[in-house]
């Protein structure tokens, strides 16, 4: 870490004093809502995915913006993360947090009732900003609400679980839905109606804040880094945009787009120089450079990013390969994702429990190894073989490495931000992965796309080509995670044990 000793325990001393004393089923229940609400969002994700070729047919979405209601909302979610992160350590993690948990409910239900492929989007967008209130604000409250130990990991575990259990249960119920009299639409005034239970519950269950001082016009000018937020979202958010219109049509990147990329790329040693002056000046930096020299962090951000790519795009590239290639229903689709589901609650769990007795790098190198066999055994395959010769164990072990890793990343990020930053610390998690997303499906999308049209055959909608297209992904996810396994090994082999009970 790049704290001295003695600076690491009093943070973590004064993280401790933060701690509320809640009994075991206060604990609970909190956990239980907080993952929740990772859970519905995540679910309605899935539902969007597996039911993605009845939608636009029902609300006539051209082809051209097939993929804009699930890349908006990643783009909406990232531009607004570090912004709803500095807000909640501002004014207080339970307000922004349930602004955001009823918004969820609200814009989750509109998706459900949407009339036309624009209005998809529209609310898609909306739900994006969000999700981007309670997925810091949920780290921070935990933070604050448990200390240092097993039950801190514990709950960090479950919020790792709320976001693949919950796109997992999407895919299947949304198959499930979409092959019964219930349609698509169901699935999103059932994630709707539990939001806003979760809601209702949070709104009593949730700890308050911990006293603040009085607002002032000053303290929100002076408190909150707007200059590196503007910079930071507006570079997340023109990269997201341009990776979405590629995604449409890679031929994009040579027209107007190449001038926003550039722009970004102006902005991010623009971003660094910001940073490195406010820390400079002894005023709050948004993330200071000097954590970018902690190995662990740098190493577990770049691990998070690379697993989150390869996780989302072989989900995506998954659903397609069972219902594109070998032609099953959606609900036969859904069907083979369950490994998924069963072993996300099983590795988060155990994960949680039993962090604090191994050491970390064990166990990121060892899950994100096996989570290479997935993409591997489907770059092999031959699509007339039976599912439990590669299909089933490539669904069980895709996962493994997204699930350990979101609890140690959290454990190490938030042990890199003081205790009256927990809200941003949650919100870096959160920006890494949603960009490792974005990333990951534009270039899965662009490699799947050029290789397809390259093929020899002449009918390029075709299982055949677009078999070829999906294996090049495939050999790509599987490259993607053999780098993570190399930066874990080197980055993270001093980390020894975390989660550790403080005494």
């Amino acid at each position: 870490m790049h704290k001295s000793p003695d600076e690491q325990h009093y943070l973590e001393d004064l993280n401790e004093s933060r701690s509320v004393d809640l009994s075991r089923a206060s604990a609970v229940i909190l956990i239980t809502t907080l993952s929740g609400i990772t859970f519905v969002g995540s679910m309605s994700g899935g539902l969007l995915t597996v039911g993605l070729p009845t939608i636009a047919k029902d609300l006539d979405l051209a082809n051209n913006l097939l993929l804009w209601p699930a890349s908006v909302y990643s783009l909406a979610n990232g531009c607004c993360l570090l912004l709803a992160g500095s807000m909640a350590d501002f004014v207080g993690n339970r307000v922004i947090n349930l602004t955001g948990c009823f918004l969820l409910g609200t814009f989750i239900l509109a998706c459900g009732v949407s009339q036309t492929g624009i209005q998809i989007i529209l609310f898609r967008t909306f739900q994006g900003i969000a999700t981007s209130m309670c997925l810091p604000t949920a780290f921070s409250i935990l933070t604050d609400a448990m200390p240092t130990g097993k039950r801190r990991n514990i709950g960090f575990a479950c919020l790792g679980l709320g976001q693949p259990l919950g796109f997992s249960m999407g895919l299947v119920l949304g198959g499930l839905f979409q092959s019964s009299s219930l349609g698509w639409r169901f699935g999103y005034y059932l994630c709707a109606g539990i939001s806003m239970v979760l809601t209702i519950v949070n709104f009593f269950k949730l700890p308050k804040d911990a006293q603040r001082e009085p607002f002032s016009w000053r303290r929100l000018r002076s408190e909150i880094d707007w200059i590196g937020i503007v910079l930071s979202s507006s570079c997340l958010g023109i990269i997201s945009y341009v990776f979405a219109t590629i995604t449409d049509s890679p031929s994009n990147i040579r027209r107007a787009d190449i001038v926003l990329l550039c722009a970004a790329a102006i902005m991010i040693p623009a971003f660094m120089g910001w940073m490195n002056w406010r820390e400079k000046k002894g005023k709050s930096a948004l993330i200071p450079n000097s954590l970018w020299r902690n190995t662990a962090f740098t190493s577990v951000c770049v691990m998070v990013l690379l697993s989150w790519a390869v996780l989302n795009g072989m989900e995506t590239i998954l659903s397609l390969f069972f219902q594109e290639v070998q032609d099953l229903s959606a609900f036969q689709a859904a069907l083979r994702f369950l490994p998924n589901v069963i072993i996300g609650i099983l590795l988060n769990v155990g994960t949680g429990l039993l962090v604090h007795r191994l050491h970390a790098d064990h166990l990121v190198l060892v899950s994100t190894f096996l989570s290479a066999g997935s993409p591997l055994l489907m770059a092999i395959i031959d699509p007339s073989w039976s599912w439990w010769y590669c299909a089933f164990w490539a669904v069980l072990l895709g996962p493994l490495s997204a699930d350990v890793i979101f609890t140690i990343a959290n454990l190490i990020i938030t042990d890199a931000f003081t205790p009256k930053t927990q809200g941003l610390a949650g919100a870096v998690f959160n920006v890494v992965a949603q960009f490792g997303t974005s990333i990951g499906l534009t270039i899965f999308a662009i490699i799947s796309a050029g290789v397809t049209q390259g093929s020899v055959y002449s009918d390029k909608a075709s299982p055949e080509a677009l078999m070829i297209g999906y294996r090049a992904v495939f050999w790509t996810c599987f490259a993607l995670m053999l780098a993570a396994c190399g930066v874990g090994a080197l980055g993270l082999r001093k980390i020894g044990k975390v989660g550790l009970k403080r005494d």
